[in-house]
């Protein structure tokens, strides 16, 4: 084999482990709304407690119920650094990374050192049952 073929295999095979290692780290996070289809059931409406919530860090959602019958979902990613949110109490939606603090009924920043709201998740109700929307 010639030194040019030679140093072109090597680049080949290079490149083609590169595109691999690319391949396999991208994508994937828990938090990737993609791993969720719309209409996947999520919850049932027992199973968010009026005045509080359910983090489903699977699915990258964290729902609340601010008031009965309100169902609400927003990203369980923490707009901060990027962790996921660990639960809903005395009405706010906790970080427990760095205690950013948002407002369970809009996905407001309470307190940081968050600056950004979550962003909503659109959901619907139909009888007893919470799907992405």
């Amino acid at each position: 084999m010639s030194g040019v073929a030679r140093r072109t295999v090597v680049a080949a095979a290079g490149g083609a482990g590169l595109a691999a290692a690319l391949t396999a780290c991208g994508g994937g996070g828990t938090n990737d709304k993609a791993e969720t289809a719309e209409g996947e059931m999520l919850a049932r409406t027992a199973d968010i407690p009026v005045g509080g919530g359910k983090v489903l860090a699977d699915k990258g959602v964290v729902i609340t119920q601010p008031k009965a019958g309100e169902f609400l979902a927003f990203s369980s990613k923490c707009t901060h650094a990027g962790c996921a949110v660990s639960g809903v109490k005395d009405g706010v939606i906790v970080c427990p990374c760095h205690q950013s603090h948002f407002d369970m009924s809009d996905g407001s920043v309470k307190s940081g050192p968050a600056g950004s709201p979550l962003p909503p998740t659109p959901i619907q109700v139909v009888g007893d049952s919470i799907s992405l929307g």
